[in-house]
């Protein structure tokens, strides 16, 4: 497997594996940190430990981070803006998901996927994060009203510009992942791919290999269902996106809960974490797949690099998957309103 030392630190070299996203894209560290939840929907985050933590991630080589205008309407692009200061830009690469729309309250009213929006989109956020370029950009979601050939001929126009150097999707249906690379080179896809959501198994995945376009993995806990650390008490206490999740509703709890005790059966066998064993189950799925963890804390943080220490056997990832079968996993991903947003989940 190929690793790179840790140019944060080159007193204490940290050896971390790489990953390529996809056939035209970085070379990226094999997991990357997911930078949503220190600005919005899960609940308050401390300023100061989430800017530790993002340096405890470069610190232990993770160079892909990820991030979005929407989330906490420009808060996270300027809390990456005053973490990355005095050079570390340049030693990482920055995924930026654009075209959400939000009011003052914070609730969403759609995507915008126009080619005029694309670029008024990219130059704030250019602005809100101090750098002359992105390293991947992409639509949050598929625009139903524009074809996806017209978003991504604009985004190739910042390509030519040089503001962006790759282009990305983001829970794109196969079809639109063919035309959407048809246009221009696509360097990954970003969607939800974990044990408890496999539906890109059945078409997505495919299609991206068959193209040589990577997948950066969100949700790889499942929103904290699969870290090991949620209960039925911790849920009766939290007031946040996951408040209208389906998975985390009522009888759905019981039943994944009850899933992720198969898991930790496993997990504790070989001597992991419950979340060290899902993140390693999606490590071990290819190696064009790049797992983006959501730690908020440096502790989480440290839990998640852990799991490229576990390499599971053929005969171990057959029983994780038979201890968690896909069909079993009760509620969708995302409440109705927000499934139908969803190309990924078009059929």
């Amino acid at each position: 497997m190929n690793t790179m030392s840790n140019p944060n630190n080159p007193g204490n070299p940290t050896s971390m594996s790489v990953r390529q996203l996809g056939r035209i894209g970085p070379q990226v560290s094999a997991i990357g940190l997911g930078c949503m939840g220190m600005s919005d929907l899960y609940g308050p985050a401390d300023r100061s430990e989430s800017i530790a933590t993002v340096h405890a991630a470069l610190d232990a080589g993770i160079t892909l981070l990820d991030t979005g205008d929407f989330y906490g309407m420009g808060h996270n692009e300027l809390l990456l803006q005053e973490a990355l200061k005095d050079g570390l830009r340049n030693q990482v690469q920055i995924s930026v998901k654009f075209g959400a729309l939000r009011d003052p309250q914070g609730n969403w009213t759609g995507i915008d996927g126009r080619p005029a929006a694309v670029k008024n989109a990219l130059a704030y956020t250019l602005r809100r994060l101090g750098t002359d370029h992105i390293d991947v950009y992409r639509l949050a979601r598929v625009d139903p009203q524009v074809p996806v050939e017209d978003t991504i001929g604009a985004i190739a126009d910042m390509v030519k510009a040089g503001y962006v150097r790759h282009i990305g999707l983001s829970e794109a249906g196969a079809d639109t992942v063919r035309r959407a690379a048809a246009v221009h080179a696509i360097s990954d896809l970003q969607i939800e791919y974990s044990l408890f959501s496999r539906g890109i198994e059945q078409s997505i995945l495919p299609v991206c290999r068959e193209l040589g376009i990577a997948v950066t993995a969100y949700g790889v806990l499942s929103r904290g269902l699969l870290s090991g650390h949620w209960s039925k008490q911790r849920n009766d206490a939290t007031a946040d996106f996951r408040s209208n999740s389906p998975r985390f509703q009522g009888d759905n709890l019981d039943k994944n809960l009850l899933l992720v005790e198969a898991l930790r059966q496993i997990a504790e066998a070989r001597g992991v974490t419950v979340a060290q064993a899902a993140i390693a189950w999606v490590l071990a799925q290819g190696n064009d797949i790049v797992p983006l963890v959501g730690a908020r804390r440096r502790d989480r943080l440290s839990e998640a690099l852990g799991a490229l220490d576990v390499r599971f056997s053929a005969a171990e990832l057959t029983a994780i998957a038979d201890a968690i079968p896909a069909e079993a996993v009760a509620g969708a991903r995302y409440n109705s309103h927000s499934m139908a947003l969803l190309d990924s989940e078009k059929h």
